[in-house]
């Protein structure tokens, strides 16, 4: 396995084209604008990448082996996942755009092989655009703008539901979640369901597979 960590002064890509065994590339917090001369890295299967701008709508088309994909303060462009046409990296199975200025959830069908997706600290309003993502075991909203638990329910596989700091108050909507009956972990705290006294009671008896409410294990 090989890693290269980028020097955080780079403002280039560049001088890794013949990197064909290249495991691991962290771009971390950099002077990089745009993503380029990547074609060759055709065993990369870790790409991290902070504080970049924008120009993200081709990097990928050769980078067939990415499993995990870290996209944070990236200000993404086009505001929704489909600016990254990620079409090609259909084996990804982590995706983390977190932090940047994605309003909407969609352009992820391919990503059919996709386990952990964290999409923290945007401005998203609707859950939608994951009818193909079924394999998520992990699934990371929060702090966003979400008024309503929906378009879920065929997440049979979730074992970690993140919605804290959003806008959550009817508490039917836990009833998308219902069918994922390995599900461990709800983080729910600083909605206006937790003003409720009786908040993690009621999530332990709709969501009775939980072990894990906030910060907090269940005590039986």
């Amino acid at each position: 396995m090989e890693t290269i960590i980028l020097d955080p002064e780079a403002e280039v890509i560049e001088n890794i084209e013949n990197l064909s065994h290249l495991d691991s590339l962290f771009l971390g917090t950099n002077k990089i604008t745009k993503l380029q001369n990547l074609d060759g890295l055709a065993s990369l299967t870790v790409l991290s990448i902070q504080v970049l701008s924008h120009h993200l709508k081709t990097a990928f088309k050769s980078l067939l082996m990415i499993q995990n994909l870290l996209f944070e303060t990236c200000s993404v462009c086009g505001a929704t996942c489909s600016a990254l046409s990620l079409r090609s990296v259909i084996i990804a199975q982590v995706l983390s755009l977190q932090s940047n200025c994605i309003t909407r959830i969609e352009g992820l069908q391919c990503l059919m092989n996709l386990r952990e997706l964290y999409l923290s600290h945007n401005g998203i309003e609707v859950i939608e655009g994951l009818e193909n993502n079924k394999k998520l075991t992990t699934l990371d909203i929060a702090a966003n703008r979400i008024k309503k638990i929906e378009n879920i329910s065929h997440l049979t596989e979730l074992q970690e539901f993140w919605m804290n700091d959003n806008q959550i108050e009817n508490w039917g909507d836990l009833d998308e979640l219902k069918n994922a009956h390995s599900l461990e972990t709800v983080y729910l705290e600083r909605n206006p369901l937790q003003k409720d006294p009786q908040y993690r009671r009621k999530i332990m008896l709709a969501l009775p597979t939980v072990r894990q409410i906030d910060a907090t294990f269940i005590r039986f």
